[in-house]
C-alpha cells in the first residue's frame, strides 16, 4: 500500500473503527504535552511531523501557535489545508527526510510517526541537522514493553513484545520501540535526552476496548503519572541540542 492508501484508510476513512479509542487517549494527555512546549508567543513556530486527523493540529493552533505540518500523504496535505484555511498553517508535502525548514527548528513534535517511517535514525539524523542550538523534539512512539503486550506475550498470543500485533499492520506500524531503544535512537543521532516520560496505562488491545466508557479511557490515561513509564502504552522523550556539534551543518 502507498502511504496516500494508508491516509485514506486509517486517517480518512477509519476504517479501523478505532481511531476514537487513541484520539481520547491524546487528548486526556494534551495538556501534559502542551506544557512541555514554550508558552506561544512572537513568532514561536511548532513543526509537526505527520497530520493524522489533526488531533494536535487543532489544539496547537487554538492555544496561539504558528504551526508547521510535515505530511508525505497529499491526501492529507490536503485535507488539512482545508480544514484549517485561513489559521496559521503551513503544511509541507514532504516526506521527512527530505524536508528543510526555512529557519532552524526551535521546536518540533514527532508524535507516533517515527514508527511508520522506513528508517527511524535516517529521520533523526535530519532532524538533528534542523534544529537550533538549545531546540526541543518531543517524540512518542507506541510502547514495545506496554503492559498489554507482555500479558500477550505470557497468554501464547504473540511471540515477543515487539511483535507487531494485527493493529500495527493494519495501520502501517513498521517497528515497536522500547523506551530503550527510542533513547538510543535519539543519543545516535547527537541529540541529548532531558525527560523520559509515558502516558496511557493499557491493559488490552483497542479492539478489546470499543464498549469502554470514554471516562474509563481517560482515567486510564490520567494515572500515568502513577505508572513506571516503561510499562505505559506510549512512551516519549525530549530530546535536545545545548549547542552547535561539529557534525551539525
Amino acid at each position: 500500500m502507498t502511504i496516500d492508501d494508508f491516509a485514506r484508510d486509517v486517517y480518512l476513512n477509519d476504517t479501523t473503527g478505532e481511531n476514537w479509542i487513541e484520539n481520547i487517549i491524546h487528548t486526556a494527555h494534551l495538556p501534559s504535552l502542551l506544557g512541555r512546549l514554550p508558552p506561544p508567543g512572537a513568532g514561536e513556530t511548532i513543526i509537526e511531523l505527520g497530520f493524522g486527523e489533526g488531533t494536535i493540529t487543532g489544539p496547537l493552533l487554538d492555544a496561539g501557535y504558528q504551526v508547521e505540518v510535515v505530511e508525505g500523504s497529499a491526501d492529507l496535505c490536503a485535507h488539512a489545508r482545508a480544514r484549517y484555511a485561513g489559521r496559521p498553517l503551513r503544511v509541507h508535502c514532504s516526506l521527512f527526510e527530505e524536508f528543510t525548514p526555512e529557519r532552524p527548528a526551535k521546536n518540533v513534535l514527532a508524535l507516533h510517526v517515527l514508527e511508520h517511517v522506513d528508517d527511524t535514525d535516517e529521520v533523526l539524523r535530519a532532524v538533528y541537522q534542523w534544529m537550533a542550538p538549545g531546540g526541543q523534539v518531543i517524540a512518542v512512539v507506541p510502547n514495545a514493553d506496554s503492559f498489554h503486550r507482555q500479558l500477550a506475550v505470557m497468554m501464547g498470543l504473540q511471540d515477543r513484545n515487539d511483535s507487531p500485533s494485527p493493529r500495527d499492520l493494519l495501520v502501517g506500524h513498521r517497528r515497536v520501540l522500547t523506551l530503550g531503544q527510542l533513547v538510543a535512537s535519539f543519543e545516535g543521532a547527537g541529540f541529548e535526552i532531558v525527560e523520559r516520560f509515558g502516558y496511557f496505562l493499557k491493559v488490552v488491545p483497542n479492539g478489546m476496548m470499543a464498549d469502554w466508557p470514554p471516562s474509563l479511557i481517560q482515567s486510564l490515561t490520567a494515572i500515568s503519572d502513577q505508572v513506571p513509564a516503561h510499562l505505559l502504552a506510549n512512551v516519549g522523550v525530549i530530546a535536545t541540542i545545548p549547542s552547535r556539534s561539529p557534525h551539525q551543518r
